[in-house]
């Protein structure tokens, strides 16, 4: 196997690509090779290098970040930004203690400048919401737990 030759440039593009686009991540592979880099908590992180297809396994941080708990997670379906309500100053579309039906909106996520309505996926009743208004959400994040 060849020494992967780190590209300084490339990936202070990157890093200037997330601060331009709000994005929390970006991957790019080529010939078998990659690199992620990625705005965490603390910063900007940088990983080198990445197999094609490579499994990411959660790691402990990410299961602390979001507990388990006793009835059914509504996950995001992609990474953007999550909106409680239909407009700034407008009421949220459901709270903790709501009864929700079926397909009932229960927030937005807005990815690359279109608002997507995050659905209940059967009726119950919200027992927590785990965002808050305006925050950025990765993929599988859980938005909202029904009871």
């Amino acid at each position: 196997m060849s020494k992967f030759k780190i590209d300084g440039d490339l990936i202070r593009e990157l890093a200037a690509l997330l601060d331009e686009t709000g994005l929390t991540e970006i991957e790019i592979t080529e010939n078998g090779r990659g690199v992620r880099v990625a705005r965490g908590v603390g910063g900007t992180v940088v990983s080198a290098p990445l197999p094609v297809n490579a499994a990411v396994a959660p790691t402990e941080a990410a299961e602390a970040a979001d507990p388990p708990m006793d009835g059914e997670a509504v996950p995001s379906p992609m990474v953007g930004t999550a909106y409680l309500s239909p407009q700034p100053g407008d009421p949220p579309f459901v709270k903790v203690g709501d009864t929700v039906l079926e397909g009932q909106t229960l927030m937005i996520v807005e990815a690359m400048k279109v608002m997507n309505p995050i659905t209940a996926p059967r009726a119950g009743t919200v027992k927590a919401v785990l965002v808050e208004d305006s925050q950025p959400v990765e993929y599988g994040d859980t938005l909202v737990v029904l009871m």
